[in-house]
């Protein structure tokens, strides 16, 4: 699962991964050249979606939802269809939300099926939002997570080998305004990254030694899958691109 915020570039990183198509549940792929089926309105045409790339003969390599938080309203509403409630809200005692992992499991195993079965890899694409965190052996503190209710974002994280989180590289400066007072300013220079470890600012967890901080582009990740999974440095570019 990659995730960050928005307009970092998560699409276009998923868009150079080998042979990709994509299952949108937003339309966010703007002018990314690549393969995708129609835009998804329900949970059923998502869950059609994975048993057209299950049961049908096809090339491609890699499965990208883009993105598991929109993914999240489909489920949201497939719950309320089948409760005959208007909001996932209206069901009493946050049980929607737990109601709502029965199809996050169900989801999950037909991704599960094909990467075990086909042999596919499966991209996440999830935005961020900045949480309180309550640790218990210090106060309390904001940092960044997956946009997602706190249960299905446990489920996934669980699921997932990777969890990484997309930001810009940003340096802070400080400037002595005399009297004793100092500002702190931020200054970034465009420079985007991937966060693979946990730290304070931000949830991520990997499962292949990978550099605490990396360029956000497919072809350094790469280099640390082995030889199972070629670099494509040609795909995902946008339409006018040489």
């Amino acid at each position: 699962m990659l995730y960050g915020t928005h307009g970092i570039g998560k699409s276009t990183f998923a868009a150079c991964t080998p042979k990709p198509v994509f299952i949108q549940t937003e339309d966010g792929l703007g002018e990314i050249e690549c393969d995708k089926f129609p835009l998804t309105a329900t949970f059923d045409q998502a869950m059609q979606a994975l048993s057209e790339l299950y049961s049908e003969k096809h090339s491609f390599r890699t499965v990208v939802i883009d993105s598991v938080d929109w993914l999240e309203r489909l489920i949201w509403n497939e719950v309320c269809r089948k409760r005959n409630v208007e909001s996932i809200e209206d069901i009493g005692y946050a049980k929607g939300y737990v109601f709502a992992l029965t199809q996050w499991r169900e989801f999950l195993e037909g991704l599960s099926a094909l990467r075990s079965e086909k042999g596919m890899m499966i991209v996440l694409i999830a935005h961020a939002r900045i949480e309180r965190f309550q640790n218990p052996e210090t106060d309390s503190y904001d940092r960044y997570v997956p946009r997602l209710h706190r249960l299905a974002s446990q489920v996934l994280q669980e699921w997932c080998d990777e969890v990484l989180f997309a930001t810009f590289k940003v340096y802070t400066k400080q400037t002595d305004e005399g009297f004793d007072r100092k500002r702190t300013q931020g200054i970034g220079t465009g420079e985007r990254i991937v966060r693979t470890v946990e730290r304070p600012a931000h949830m991520a967890k990997n499962r292949l030694n990978l550099p605490e901080e990396m360029p956000l582009d497919w072809n350094a990740y790469a280099q640390h899958l082995g030889d199972g999974l070629i670099r494509t440095p040609q795909a995902g570019k946008r339409k006018g691109a040489k």
